[in-house]
């Protein structure tokens, strides 16, 4: 999987992006968020049972992503017509607006994302700054969901550029700026 500090590849691939007809699909590339934020988070299967709550949260906290110049893109390897029929069949996943992407293998090498043993995708979340550059990377078990107010607040710590301590929260003081009082 790849490393904060590492440069994000380049990717480009097919989304499921609404299920009205003859909008359901788009080709997405990295750089058509050139200069933003990218919150990329991937998931095991379309079909199952914890990847949807993630997927729903995601897209219920997606204005406070864009509210920091953030994208929120999910995805598995489970290809776009997939995805479009999963979004057609479960009335939580009707409603989302951000994309989800089919993870190619390409995609899926370059991250560094099949979990070794289930060949799917992990349930992986990058934070990639608007140089292109992995600031965040994480994993979970694929049995257990995701915090993503906890993305939100990884997304906050690094937009502040300072050093944030454990459980810190954007408003808070940073230990950038107890440490220039201190001086």
């Amino acid at each position: 999987m790849l490393s904060p500090g590492t440069k994000a590849p380049d990717f480009s691939t097919k989304a499921c992006v609404s299920i009205e007809k003859g909008q359901e699909f788009k080709t997405v590339t990295n750089k058509d968020f050139a200069g933003k934020w990218i919150v990329f988070y991937t998931y095991p299967k379309d079909f199952t049972f914890v990847c949807p709550t993630e997927i729903v949260e995601f897209d219920k906290k997606a204005k406070e992503f864009a509210d920091r110049g953030a994208v929120v893109l999910g995805g598995s390897t489970d290809n776009e017509y997939s995805h479009l029929a999963w979004r057609k069949d479960h009335a939580d996943l009707r409603k989302i607006n951000h994309p989800l992407l089919h993870v190619n293998h390409a995609m899926a090498e370059a991250f560094g994302l099949l979990q070794p043993t289930a060949g799917v995708a992990l349930r992986a979340t990058f934070v990639i700054d608007p140089t292109g550059v992995v600031r965040h990377a994480s994993a979970n078990d694929l049995s257990v969901g995701r915090n993503v107010d906890e993305v939100l607040r990884v997304l906050d710590g690094l937009q502040t550029d300072e050093l944030c301590p454990c459980n810190w929260h954007k408003g808070e003081e940073t230990l950038t700026q107890k440490l220039k009082k201190a001086s």
